[in-house]
């Protein structure tokens, strides 16, 4: 417990902590509105097949999980580029039980960060479409509250995977390089590859699956919400577990 308490204390005490925070939900919640915006002069009986309120409320996700992310990082990389990593083994020896507390700084953070983020950008946008007499989706409808429950837990898992990559790269610059790939540019390009290779990418590449976690309605091709999410975590896990060898066998 001391060992959470202390790497909270260094989180918050952070003023880039803050700055990273209060950007996702800001940028969550404007490039959601700004996707939204763009339908508001459509007839309702023009509205694309599938239409599905909930997941476009979400759609600013696609650059607050790169900020998310890179705050899952702030807890580790500033160490080891100032060479504070080593007071902090000073203090917590264990090196396994130094980086759990990270992990669970971080995934609290990542959680408190996802919850304001989703139900802002859902509240915001609902409203939006309501007004515009467009089909809007309500909290009590079916799926969406397990899809916006979803979306905070997809932002959280990013969080992990941001501090996990800062651990393995140990460079702050080089963990938002790996994270604009992982998070932005296979999932673009990958479904463009030919084949059953573009298929794999399509459907479960870990933020691909991930990303199905906050729709209601299902999209052909994808996987369903709550493998999408399995997919992520696993993946999640298997970087966690790669940046953990790497801190224990690698010197500081």
């Amino acid at each position: 417990m001391n060992a959470i308490r202390s790497e909270w204390t260094k989180l918050r005490s952070v003023r880039s902590t803050w700055i990273a925070a209060l950007s996702a939900v800001v940028a969550g919640v404007a490039l959601s509105v700004l996707g939204a915006s763009d339908l508001l002069g459509t007839p309702a009986a023009d509205l694309p097949a599938g239409w599905d309120p909930t997941a476009a409320s979400l759609k600013g996700f696609l650059f607050a999980q790169l900020i998310i992310g890179m705050l899952g990082a702030f807890s580790v990389t500033p160490e080891f580029g100032t060479g504070m990593i080593g007071t902090s083994l000073v203090f917590v020896p264990s090196r396994p039980r130094l980086l759990a507390a990270k992990a669970v700084v971080v995934a609290g953070l990542g959680l408190a960060v996802g919850l304001v983020t989703t139900v802002l950008s859902f509240t915001v946008v609902q409203l939006m479409l309501g007004g515009a007499g467009l089909s809007a989706a309500a909290l009590s409808d079916p799926g969406v509250a397990g899809a916006l429950a979803g979306g905070v837990l997809y932002l959280a898992l990013v969080a992990l995977i941001g501090l996990a990559v800062g651990a393995l790269v140990r460079s702050t610059t080089s963990t938002l390089a790996v994270l604009v790939g992982a998070l932005l540019l296979v999932p673009a390009l990958g479904p463009s590859l030919p084949g059953v290779l573009g298929d794999l990418f399509g459907r479960l590449w870990p933020i691909t699956a991930g990303q199905s976690s906050f729709a209601v309605v299902p999209v052909d091709g994808t996987v369903s919400p709550a493998t999408g999410l399995v997919i992520l975590a696993l993946a999640t896990a298997v970087v966690g577990v790669a940046g953990h060898m790497v801190f224990r066998l690698r010197d500081v």
